[in-house]
Parts: C-alpha cells; structure tokens; sequence
C-alpha cells in the first residue's frame, strides 16, 4: 500500500461543480463517499492506496482521507482529462481528520505538487490524527 498527498485548492478546484474545500469532504464523506478525481499522471496508484486531501487554504492542511478503488484510467469521453481515479472518503477517517487536520509544517511537505507520496515520518502523524 502506498499513500498519497492529493492537493486540492478550493480556490480552483470543484467537486461536481462544489467547491472542494474541507466542509465538503466531510458532507461528502457521510453522504456519497464515493469519488472520481482527475490525475495530470497515471502514477503508480493502486487499489487499496490511501489519498490524504492536502487544503491549499484557508489553512494548509490535510482534512480527508480516502481509499483508491481501481488504478487510474484515461478517460477516453474527455480528452482535457488525462486520466481518472476512483476513490472511497473513509468516513470516520475524515471526520477525525476534519476536528484535527495536519498541518503542511507537520507533513515536512516542501513545495507542494498536485500528487505526491507521503514521507514516512509524516505518515504516522496522518495515522494517528486519522484515528487509523
């Protein structure tokens, strides 16, 4: 398994035309945790991988969490897609996640790219904060 930084800036990036900010992966999260999430590279994500939703703002933090379903496809409808994953929110996860967040100063993240693996000195804080 692999864990994955997902950033989403819910300045520019929408969920369903919502905005994706940490009050809607939550709601999201309780009432349709099921995603699908566009990715500029295929990576080497897998079923069963985690994705921690890295906020851009108002405070740089991870509030969500969920688990990839299917390795990433291309969607072969919209070529502006480069390729699509499909993921679960873990509801308890996030909800844990969403009263505590981990702060971008506890990730030890550097310059912050659209996806990117965790360092495993941060994983254990995105685990216990997670309650996982």
């Amino acid at each position: 398994m692999t864990d994955w930084i997902y950033i989403l800036n819910p300045n520019k990036d929408t969920l369903d035309g919502e905005p994706s900010d940490k009050e809607t992966m939550r709601r999201l999260a309780e009432e349709e945790p099921e995603l699908e999430l566009w990715l500029s590279r295929r990576n080497r994500m897998k079923q069963g991988d985690r994705l921690w939703f890295f906020f851009t703002s108002p405070a740089s933090a991870v509030a969500a969490v969920a688990e990839v379903d299917e390795e990433p496809w291309e969607d072969p409808e919209d070529p502006t897609v480069s390729y699509l994953v499909a993921a679960t929110l873990l509801t308890e996860a996030t909800k844990a996640l969403y009263r505590d967040p981990v702060e971008q100063s506890e990730l030890r993240l550097g310059q912050v790219r659209t996806v990117q693996m965790v360092k495993p000195e941060a994983l254990a804080v995105l685990l216990a904060r997670a309650g996982l």
